[in-house]
């Protein structure tokens, strides 16, 4: 709880992770997730469920999170729990460990391919590696060693690991003074706009965090400015262009805006 108010908070902040079968984003599916949302006065709601992949968990999948075929046999599948998944990242910023990388780009073209669209483009996204490494250079265990004064029990397990980054984030802030304390500025710290705003990197953020075309004649140009300059263009790229999906959804989001 002390630890918690040097973190400014304006809306809730979803610390999660993921534990797949691997890490192909889009080939390969998620076997756990692992979700705690901490709210602007300190409290913490947690949430994990198994995922049933519908394909084999490799064994060397297994031999980093403990997860087998066994273990998920029984388990929901994603499209049974991803509007309960949306739910509990509903109205919250991001955090993680590796998240900006890893996390969130697999767990956005997930969510796509059952048939949900994840719309984070306004989402500051907070990641505790890029921190963490930025001042340390070690992984998760070593940071929970570091920062924290003891083993990290549990390590690879979803919500053990999530646990942990939670403490770890916190940790950090209580240690290097010169963090910013709001998550805007640590998201800008992590490099958040330096993530790409869809899972197959078509489309960038910008200084102003406007989502930006990342090809073609208009490349670097807000999706909106192209909307009000030349939407015959847009409108070819997002009906004949060959696009992912995901990435078309993106775009729609942001249009959508436009036209409210």
């Amino acid at each position: 709880q002390l630890r918690h108010m040097l973190l400014t908070l304006e809306r809730p902040l979803a610390v999660f992770d993921l534990k797949t079968t691997g890490t192909r984003i889009g080939r390969d599916r998620i076997v756990q997730i692992g979700i705690i949302r901490l709210a602007p006065d300190g409290a913490r709601e947690r949430y994990q469920t198994l995922v049933n992949p519908g394909i084999p968990i490799p064994a060397e999948a297994t031999a980093v999170h403990g997860i087998s075929d066994l273990d998920v046999a029984m388990a929901p599948r994603l499209e049974d729990v991803a509007t309960e998944i949306l739910g509990q990242l509903a109205g919250c910023d991001l955090a993680g460990f590796n998240v900006i990388r890893f996390d969130v780009p697999f767990l956005m073209e997930e969510l796509f391919r059952v048939g949900h669209t994840w719309d984070i483009d306004q989402v500051r996204i907070v990641d505790a590696q890029r921190i963490y490494h930025r001042m340390e250079r070690r992984d998760l265990s070593a940071a929970v060693k570091f920062f924290l004064g003891r083993e990290h029990v549990g390590a690879h397990d979803a919500l053990a690991d999530v646990e942990a980054t939670t403490d770890v984030l916190l940790a950090q802030l209580e240690r290097y003074a010169e963090l910013p304390h709001d998550i805007g500025g640590l998201g800008e710290f992590s490099g958040d706009r330096d993530r790409t705003p869809d899972a197959a990197g078509k489309l960038r953020f910008n200084e102003k965090g406007e989502v930006c075309l990342g090809f073609g004649k208009y490349m670097n140009w807000p999706l909106e400015q192209i909307g009000r300059n030349d939407p015959g263009y847009l409108q070819w790229l997002m009906t004949k262009a060959e696009l992912p999906g995901s990435t078309l959804a993106v775009m729609r989001g942001v249009l959508a805006r436009l036209e409210d």
